[in-house]
């Protein structure tokens, strides 16, 4: 035989007291004596009471959960944003569910549908590389009050905050750092173009070149993912050429990576003759035996930044006010033994 759920009915009648007060006690209301609150509390604990959150959230209008969509989950920068959202909405009573699309956009649309059938409380979401048209995002936005975040990778649309860090000022800072240490064929490895960070990261190195009157060169530019065995596939590329690139600015660490293991292959010094620096500052770069140069996202504070926006939009919507924030983190730059070629 099924053992019956306890229910406030239950807890009303062994106290004595009326429904109203024992839900009103369980909810912390202003109006029930801190005496009443602890003696329901406890009665509660005894009677192994387990309060329903899915009534709790139909009559508050929230669930206490928030929904976060990133490509995946395995790696340090998108795990560390999830850590800061969590960190900054956990003490407020939210919880977090995860999923990823796999840089998949029918998958990233799916997972939305599924979080707004789940009435979480808000979306955060840094999109796929084949995320190309927003209008699904903007039909949402017309048919519900869930608001939306952007971190990362992201796309201007009307109404949603965005959390980003300058992609372009890190690039420039790493081109530039390369530059004052004498490096001049400068290589890039650029990342999806389809994405606007990637975009972002590829002006910046060609505004370092132009600004240090260092010649822009098409070929220099190698369009890769942002994978160790394409770092190592377009390293293998460049050293094919008559003229050798003498450093590699690659907009992902892990490319930086493939580069790296590719040029100790060829039994090439790393920094003497070619320099070397990734974009992300990934946990591997500073603890390789020839630590990588690399531009650091702090990823745990865009996702606390992230967290807060929304803290922030229900203070605005209670107001009857909706703000709309484009945040940009200021990027910093780690140099180390990969580009460190003057002492």
């Amino acid at each position: 035989m099924t053992k019956k759920n306890t229910t406030i009915y239950d807890i009303s009648k062994k106290l004595n007291v009326s429904v109203a007060t024992v839900s009103r006690a369980l909810n912390d209301h202003p109006r029930i004596s801190q005496e009443t609150k602890e003696l329901v509390a406890a009665t509660a604990k005894e009677m192994n009471y387990k309060q329903n959150n899915l009534a709790k959230a139909l009559q508050s209008g929230e669930t206490k959960t928030v929904g976060v969509i990133v490509p995946y989950i395995n790696t340090n920068f998108f795990s560390s944003v999830i850590r800061g959202i969590e960190e900054e909405l956990s003490p407020h009573g939210y919880r977090v569910i995860i999923c990823q699309s796999h840089d998949d956009v029918a998958i990233e649309k799916k997972q939305l549908n599924t979080l707004l059938h789940t009435q979480v409380d808000c979306i955060f979401i840094s999109i796929s590389r084949n995320t190309t048209d927003m209008d699904y995002v903007r039909k949402i936005l017309s048919t519900t009050n869930t608001p939306i975040i952007l971190f990362d990778r992201k796309k201007d649309i009307p109404g949603v905050s965005t959390i980003t860090i300058d992609d372009h000022k890190g690039a420039y800072q790493a081109t530039e750092h390369l530059i004052n240490q004498g490096y001049k064929n400068i290589c890039h490895f650029s990342g999806d173009q389809n994405l606007e960070i990637y975009q972002n990261r590829l002006n910046g190195y060609l505004d370092a070149l132009k600004d240090h009157n260092l010649p822009i060169i098409k070929e220099n530019i190698i369009n890769t993912g942002s994978s160790i065995e394409e770092g190592i596939s377009a390293m293998k590329s460049l050293w094919k050429r008559k003229i050798k690139p003498d450093a590699i600015f690659s907009a992902s660490d892990f490319t930086a990576l493939g580069a790296c293991k590719e040029i100790k292959n060829l039994k090439i010094k790393i920094p003497e003759d070619i320099g070397v620096i990734g974009f992300s500052n990934e946990p591997f770069t500073q603890f390789m035996e020839l630590s990588i140069s690399s531009v650091d996202q702090t990823p745990v504070l865009m996702g606390k930044i992230s967290g807060n926006v929304f803290l922030e939009s229900i203070k605005d919507n209670s107001s009857g006010i909706s703000i709309e924030k484009k945040l940009v983190l200021t990027p910093t730059l780690h140099i180390r033994q990969s580009s460190s070629r003057k002492k």
